[in-house]
């Protein structure tokens, strides 16, 4: 990889040695704040750290990303779309070869997503996102983001390929911490409590009594940082989980929701997963299939799973 100027903005070239499927990345219920454009070749836009990221999936020539920095997050572009991407992570290595053998079928419908990353995104911007996100569909779940970032986040316009966008940043914790109840209200899906949960929990985040970083010190056990989240209300087990594989990096984390037990239970017979979902049984289904995958990457492969089950056997879209 390397990084060329391209005008006024920033270029990082991304070999086709690393295997990337953009649209099912961005598409496959981890991030709501992509938007897809055609040109000669398709190319998706967003606003990470205050900045426009366009990122060109061109086939076999690989990717470019586009910003109008020439780093973020505190590293060059090149740096930050390895870590953002995953880059480092083999999938397939995944899907280890007695997991394989055991369950064939399966892996050979994986292996056909084998190019979704999985997003190492701000864990503020994705406790509010999956706080938002609990039992509506998608689509809804983008059009609340979008209007969340919409009414607090600030507009960021640039032209790319000779059209105008404007996007917009994700609003900082304190801009939700201070938002009108009802402003917040209608951005989540007309729901009260959540706006509530959601302006507690940016409120504790402002106020330095949720601290993402040091959440996110290899040092932290899985199950303190899910005991810490889970102290804001709107936050159980699943949020907490979701929150911790792609908002820190917690690759070992593995949410489980309607379509994951739906999985569990036919692909690999786990019949607790047709009881209630209780927080002990959540528990004993994580245990249970961490016995199946590779337990210090099973978020990652769980959402390939979740993934590869929406697509090929229910026959749902993307995100």
């Amino acid at each position: 990889m390397h990084n060329s100027n391209h005008g006024d903005r920033y270029s990082a070239i991304i070999s086709s040695d690393f295997t990337v499927s953009v649209h099912d990345t961005l598409f496959s219920g981890q991030t709501f704040r992509w938007e897809m454009y055609r040109s000669h070749y398709p190319y998706y836009v967003s606003v990470i750290h205050g900045s426009p990221i366009i990122i060109k999936s061109m086939d076999t020539l690989g990717l470019s990303i586009y910003s109008d920095r020439d780093e973020l997050g505190g590293l060059p572009l090149s740096k930050w779309a390895e870590y953002y991407l995953s880059l480092d992570i083999n999938e397939r290595v995944i899907m280890e070869p007695v997991f394989r053998f055991l369950h064939r079928d399966i892996a050979l419908l994986v292996q056909d997503f084998y190019g979704l990353k999985v997003l190492r995104q701000d864990p503020f911007e994705t406790a509010v996102t999956f706080m938002c996100a609990q039992g509506i569909g998608m689509p809804i779940i983008r059009r609340q983001i979008g209007e969340i970032c919409r009414v607090f986040g600030d507009p960021v316009s640039f032209t790319f390929e000779g059209t105008r966008h404007t996007n917009y940043a994700f609003p900082s914790p304190e801009r939700i911490a201070s938002a009108h109840s009802e402003d917040l209200r209608i951005c989540t899906n007309n729901n009260c409590r959540r706006a509530v949960n959601v302006r507690k929990m940016a409120e504790a985040v402002a106020s330095g009594e949720l601290d993402f970083r040091k959440l996110a010190s290899p040092d932290r056990s899985l199950d303190s940082i899910r005991d810490e989240l889970c102290r804001n209300d709107g936050i159980g087990p699943k949020i907490a989980d979701c929150i911790a594989l792609f908002g820190l990096g917690r690759f070992d984390a593995f949410p489980i929701d309607t379509h994951v037990r739906q999985y569990l239970l036919e692909w690999f017979g786990l019949k607790r997963a047709a009881m209630p979902l209780t927080v002990n049984n959540y528990m004993e289904l994580q245990r249970e299939i961490r016995s199946v995958i590779n337990p210090e990457i099973a978020g990652y492969a769980g959402h390939l799973l979740f993934h590869c089950w929406r697509r090929r056997v229910k026959g749902l879209n993307t995100a």
